[in-house]
């Protein structure tokens, strides 16, 4: 195959694609907007970034919080556009708006009072919206873009600037709404992040294999014949022994992960494995052998 049919040029963007972005940034505005104003707002608990800012805002001077929300963010959109690019702050603003309409159309639509179902079931349709927006290449908070300028200003990381600006909003939301809202706002938080890992990794993640053996021709050989696993040879030297290896490379599910575990110690128990949790694999893996078809 000639070195031009391995080119592909990246295909422009049509009409149908950016619709049906925005059409899943909407969606994941509206989801989290119900959080807000069914679960977190009526119960006095708070997100945290700038939502959380302006939720506080919001319950001590009886603003419209869709309206804080947008205006408090602007900002922020704007700082992020010599960084982040021009789509990506469009996509942005567009989810804030959403955002802000949603908190408007749901406002005083509480769904329970029990703290706890609050806690769990709000941090779950929070993080479900904030997770499809990001996986559409957006964002509903400006905290994240904030903290990218910053951290290369005073030369803190990013996640340490995000946590200090979190410490000090849920310090005040202790202060204005009680320190037992305010750890209950905490495990929302965390409730919300683990559901935002979900929805941008997907629950079936791969598992990436490193497989060091003296025995790697015949543990290849029945990978890829009875396992059909797609595998890769890498040659190094050990750092103590100085002796040439060959290192078996693929990538599995966690199906496949159990028989891989099962071929290798029943040809070599020696065998050094190294897993590693993949989350986005592209390309085609080893199709079928012909003659098993």
């Amino acid at each position: 195959m000639s070195f031009i049919n391995c080119i592909k040029l990246p295909q422009p963007k049509t009409i149908l694609n950016v619709i049906k972005k925005m059409i899943f940034l909407a969606l994941g505005a509206f989801i989290a907007g119900f959080a807000l104003e069914g679960f977190l707002v009526p119960n006095e608990m708070i997100d945290g970034g700038v939502v959380g800012v302006s939720m506080i805002l919001s319950h001590v001077f009886k603003y419209n919080l869709g309206l804080l929300i947008v205006i408090l963010n602007i900002p922020f959109v704007c700082m992020a556009f010599t960084k982040m690019g021009k789509n990506f702050v469009i996509q942005t603003f567009f989810a804030i708006a959403m955002l802000g309409i949603a908190t408007n159309i749901f406002h005083s639509f509480k769904v329970t009072g029990d703290h706890l179902l609050a806690t769990v079931f709000g941090g779950m349709m929070l993080g479900l919206g904030v997770g499809i927006v990001l996986k559409n290449e957006g964002s509903l908070d400006g905290t994240e873009m904030m903290s990218l300028v910053l951290s290369k200003k005073f030369g803190l990381s990013v996640g340490e600037i995000i946590m200090a600006f979190n410490i000090f909003i849920y310090g005040a939301s202790g202060l204005v709404f009680g320190w037992e809202q305010a750890m209950y706002s905490i495990l929302t938080y965390f409730v919300a992040y683990r559901v935002i890992d979900t929805v941008i990794d997907g629950l079936d993640t791969s598992k990436s294999v490193r497989i060091i053996s003296d025995c790697s021709e015949e543990i290849g050989k029945v990978l890829v014949e009875d396992l059909e696993i797609g595998i890769t040879y890498l040659y190094g030297k050990g750092g103590y022994s100085g002796i040439d290896k060959t290192v078996i490379y693929c990538v599995v599910s966690r199906l496949e992960m159990s028989k891989l575990k099962e071929v290798v110690r029943r040809i070599d128990p020696s065998a050094f494995l190294s897993v590693v949790d993949v989350h986005e694999v592209y390309g085609t893996r080893m199709k079928k052998r012909i003659d098993k078809i």
